[in-house]
């Protein structure tokens, strides 16, 4: 069963996100009070545990949920290989769209600067929101 591990949101771009209890997916928007959230086609960005894993692989300290700027952390799906298109349900109601798979990195990227190498260009998904909800750990991750 692919699952929710972790919601994460932060202030600012550039930055590691902060894990919180429970999110709140806005249709056509993102997750509330999330920098990366608009009217935009990366309102929502998605990174496997198994992904982080690798990279914990590749450096000595700990590497934590939100660490790489997703928001939501997964376990049990291999998210790069879903094409865009893919809808995904979370819970019990949201409903995220798969628009993009992976990411150019940008120059002065913190995440980069803190791990050395940032997986969420080559591993991480974005997608946007088409039906709202409440998401949390341990929330239920379907391919519709």
């Amino acid at each position: 069963m692919a699952k929710v591990v972790a919601i994460n949101i932060s202030e600012q771009k550039k930055t590691p996100k902060k894990t919180i209890e429970e999110g709140i997916l806005i249709e056509n928007f993102g997750f509330e009070n999330d920098a990366h959230a608009g009217k935009w086609h990366r309102q929502v960005s998605l990174l496997a545990k198994e992904s982080i894993e690798k990279a914990k692989g590749m450096r000595t300290y700990g590497l934590c949920h939100g660490m790489f700027a997703e928001n939501i952390t997964t376990e049990g799906i291999v998210l790069y290989t879903l094409p865009v298109g893919t809808k995904l349900k979370i819970g019990d109601s949201a409903i995220i769209e798969v628009t993009q798979i992976g990411k150019e990195c940008h120059d002065g990227c913190a995440i980069k600067e803190l791990v050395g190498q940032c997986i969420m260009p080559k591993e991480g998904i974005f997608g946007v929101v088409l039906t709202g909800g409440k998401v949390k750990a341990g929330d239920e991750i379907k391919v519709i």
